[in-house]
């Protein structure tokens, strides 16, 4: 297989950036940015470390991230498998990445920036879900945001397409790995579980 070796090698494959795709770039959550990171209930969180990197999806039945002002976010830590992959790359390694997303709107607002923890009371008190508080929340400084087109979730018909079917569950996947593991019951369990485990 030839690889791609050079910036020169891989600059002569592509035109110019469109100019609109440098210009879009702000420094700071501007007003109409600020709009659409308020909608957004779902954003996926890249971060890096020794061990490489990793990407966590997040969601929340609000906003997914909190604004504070124009250069900072929240993200609170919600209940979930305890690996806390992304929180020990932040610890190591504050660099992070949002890609932030709106149910049934194709653009997304993606964000880089760097990151620290807090279990400060006064800031985890305030995300507050049924009596639940999250253990941290990560603190998000923001050194640039702009929007990312349609093209790829039009390409993917992320919001349009039938569900597919046929894949394999959750728990066929575990019980994959795990042969005395009941993946029918996981499976046929999980929905109502997940719903005491949510915060």
């Amino acid at each position: 297989m030839k690889t791609i070796e050079t910036i020169d090698d891989l600059e002569t494959l592509y035109e110019a950036a469109v100019p609109a795709s440098l210009t879009k770039v702000v420094k700071r959550i501007t007003p109409q940015y600020a709009a659409w990171i308020n909608a957004a209930k779902f954003c996926v969180l890249s971060t890096v470390g020794p061990e490489g990197t990793d990407g966590s999806p997040r969601g929340d039945t609000g906003p997914v991230v909190r604004l504070i002002d124009e250069k900072t976010l929240h993200l609170p830590d919600w209940r979930g498998n305890n690996r806390i992959d992304s929180l020990r790359n932040i610890v190591r390694d504050g660099r992070v990445s949002l890609m932030l997303m709106v149910p049934g709107v194709s653009n997304v607002i993606r964000i880089n920036g760097t990151a620290v923890l807090t279990d400060d009371t006064a800031i985890t008190g305030s995300f507050e879900q049924k009596g639940k508080h999250p253990k941290s929340v990560i603190v998000i400084t923001v050194n640039e945001a702009y929007f990312q087109c349609a093209k790829a979730i039009m390409r993917s018909e992320l919001w349009t397409a039938e569900p597919a079917e046929g894949l394999p569950t959750a728990g066929q996947m575990i019980k994959e790995q795990q042969a005395e593991f009941d993946g029918q019951s996981y499976d046929d369990n999980y929905a109502e579980y997940a719903k005491t485990r949510m915060w």
